[in-house]
């Protein structure tokens, strides 16, 4: 057999046809939002467009398959911000890498919008030359000012976040500095990998702190959303009334549930 036919041999029984292969599976999973098929074509787009994904995927095929599921639970795009897919190496496999599924910073906003109490949810890093004012109890919102034409920002030194609910009240903001992200970055088990998103896109990750913390504080489930409607359901006063006129307190999250984070647990012990 060529080369060239080899290489197609094992594309067929990859991990892409695997995801082909269990199709209805996922399709089953995706929220009904989602168009599954796009899902799946993503997903195998995702692992067949890189060869180092492709490679981490074989090396167990059931975790990688697992952290697929995550995704498709979740409703998020597989190989983007949404929700990342990084090779990591693990002494269960003699270092060989396998694949661990990150929700980014865009797959919390993403949960956040469909939950459906939030209109806009604001989440901003905060550099060196910007101006940023925030007074707890006298300001409903931080006031920051970015010279956008300016050659330099400077540094990160902090993140903020805070969501503006569908009816115009502000939820808790949400002001992490440095010190307090690196102490989220302390917790990762990925931050010496090269191909972890604090090596390879820092701002991102800077974000996804903030926006992680946010939402603890506003709904991130549409499950959730659903079950304060039918709790206020006996007039039509009280439907109104579960809109909420205040900011919300700690709220239970689809990423309390599945927590697939860069700083949560994995099967597979991963080397440093």
């Amino acid at each position: 057999m060529s080369q060239i036919s080899n290489a197609l041999a094992t594309r067929d029984q990859g991990p892409a046809a695997q995801i082909e292969q269990y199709r209805d599976e996922y399709a089953a999973l995706v929220p009904s939002h989602v168009n599954a098929d796009q899902w799946v074509r993503l997903a195998v787009g995702a692992v067949r467009g890189d060869e180092k994904l492709m490679e981490a995927a074989q090396n167990d095929i059931g975790l990688f398959l697992r952290e697929m599921k995550t995704a498709a639970r979740l409703g998020l795009e597989p190989g983007t911000e949404q929700f990342y897919l990084t090779p990591r190496k693990s002494k269960a496999h003699r270092g060989r890498p396998i694949i661990k599924g990150i929700v980014g910073y865009q797959g919390i906003v993403e949960l956040i919008y469909r939950a459906g109490a939030a209109s806009t949810v604001i989440v901003e890093a905060v550099r060196e030359n910007d101006t940023f004012r925030y007074v707890p109890g006298r300001d409903d919102r931080p006031v920051h000012e970015i010279d956008w034409f300016a050659n330099d920002r400077g540094p990160l030194v902090g993140v903020y976040a805070y969501a503006v609910m569908k009816d115009g009240a502000v939820s808790k903001v949400v002001v992490l500095n440095r010190s307090r992200v690196m102490e989220f970055k302390a917790k990762s088990d990925s931050k010496h990998s090269e191909y972890s998103p604090w090596n390879t896109n820092e701002e991102a990750m800077w974000l996804k702190s903030a926006v992680r913390q946010l939402a603890k504080w506003v709904p991130t489930s549409a499950e959730y959303r659903r079950d304060q409607l039918l709790a206020h359901t006996e007039t039509a006063d009280s439907v109104v009334a579960s809109v909420s006129t205040a900011p919300l307190p700690p709220q239970p999250s689809a990423l309390d549930e599945a927590d697939p984070d860069d700083d949560g647990p994995i099967d597979a012990e991963l080397v440093d």
